[in-house]
């Protein structure tokens, strides 16, 4: 018995410090094989999941999602101190439990007792240990405990300013594709004298985001499920739109950027997909067409009375098809997965954007030249 417990106390020391490592300090790899913190993360996710709908309103239900990426966080360090903790008692009791308390007792929740005290180095001197090999792992796991609070102060930090960088590009999209973000809105907002080049500064600047999202989901895995401060307003739901405008600009939008479409489209595919195998979350379409051929009619129109001329045949179709096809079923297999909504391609009816919006109604006026007739030149310059 008292091997097999320090065996098992060493297998789930190592363990822990592994995942820790791999979390805190190894540059993570794409990989398909197993790892164990993300398991547990898809565990609890879809316990989370579960809980909300049979607990939680339907009015509610974004809120108790929202609150999940935070709660992980310290859920995983909770198991990961319990495990050290629990590893230490089982490694002291497997060589004896070579530790007193005052009053002579030895159990094992002593020795339990004892380990949580010395991995958060309280020094209370109320147990003591009584062999060379106890006092050497009574140091090791108190210089554990300081080591493991250095790291957790120090992931913290980046992991907020990841998330600060990622909502801030977010936010700016709202004036610039409205709420949620479309490519039919973008596109018509961008349709005016230069409006192709401040498209392309956008898509050059979603390029770099795009890159930045990939770099910091697959280091904070935990990440991609912290959400955006308003319900029409997502990560996923932000890289879909851009992808859809992207898709739209490759297919023929004339006079467009097609070139700088290319690019951004490259890297936030890259994204989807890596972030998809991260999660082993596989493709797949979704139930209803995000854009029949009747509503790419409509998009066209819509874009065309905004100055914006998307090419028509059936070679232009065929393009924008196999685009899709290259992106949307990883969307909605994310989406599916995160319980986060996919913009449509355009909005069927007039709708305020969420910088007009606010909890007293009379300072909601809408200033934008746009809200009544459209043409080419009335609508808000977003450059």
């Amino acid at each position: 018995m008292s091997i097999a417990a320090a065996l098992a106390g060493l297998a789930v020391i190592g363990i822990v410090l592994w995942e820790a490592f791999a979390v805190f300090v190894l540059t993570r790899r794409v990989s398909r094989r197993f790892n164990l913190t993300l398991g547990f993360l898809r565990l609890v996710w879809h316990c989370w999941k579960a809980a909300g709908r049979a607990l939680v309103s339907r009015s509610f239900q974004q809120t108790w999602l929202s609150f999940f990426g935070p709660t992980f966080l310290f859920l995983i360090l909770g198991v990961w101190v319990g495990g050290l903790i629990l590893g230490f008692a089982l490694l002291q009791w497997g060589i004896g439990a070579a530790v007193r308390a005052a009053d002579g007792s030895a159990g094992f929740f002593t020795v339990l007792y004892y380990s949580g005290s010395t991995f958060f180095t309280l020094g209370l001197g109320d147990i003591t240990p009584h062999s060379a090999l106890a006092r050497l792992l009574t140091v090791v796991e108190a210089g554990m405990g300081f080591a493991f609070l250095a790291l957790v102060i120090s992931y913290l930090p980046p992991l907020n300013q990841s998330f600060v960088r990622r909502e801030t590009t977010i936010t700016l999209l709202d004036a610039r594709a409205g709420s949620p973000p479309t490519a039919a809105e973008m596109l018509r907002r961008h349709g005016h004298e230069h409006g192709m080049e401040g498209l392309r500064r956008l898509l050059a600047d979603w390029e770099v985001w795009a890159a930045e999202l990939l770099e910091g989901h697959l280091a904070f895995p935990s990440l991609t499920f912290f959400r955006s401060q308003h319900d029409n307003q997502s990560w996923l739901g932000g890289l879909a739109a851009i992808l859809d405008t992207c898709a739209l600009v490759m297919a023929g939008v004339e006079g467009a950027c097609a070139r700088q479409a290319e690019l951004t489209f490259a890297i936030a595919r890259h994204a989807l997909v890596d972030i998809s195998l991260m999660f082993q979350i596989p493709p797949h379409k979704a139930a209803h067409e995000r854009l029949s051929a009747g509503a790419l009619d409509e998009l066209r129109s819509r874009l065309a009375s905004a100055g914006v001329r998307l090419r028509t045949g059936e070679a232009a179709d065929q393009r924008l098809a196999e685009l899709r096809e290259m992106y949307e079923p990883f969307v909605h297999g994310l989406g599916v997965f995160f319980q986060m909504n996919i913009p449509p391609w355009y909005i069927h009816a007039e709708k305020k954007d969420n910088w007009q919006v606010s909890a007293w109604e009379r300072w909601d006026a809408d200033p934008r030249p746009h809200r009544g007739k459209r043409t080419g030149g009335e609508h808000f310059k977003s450059d």
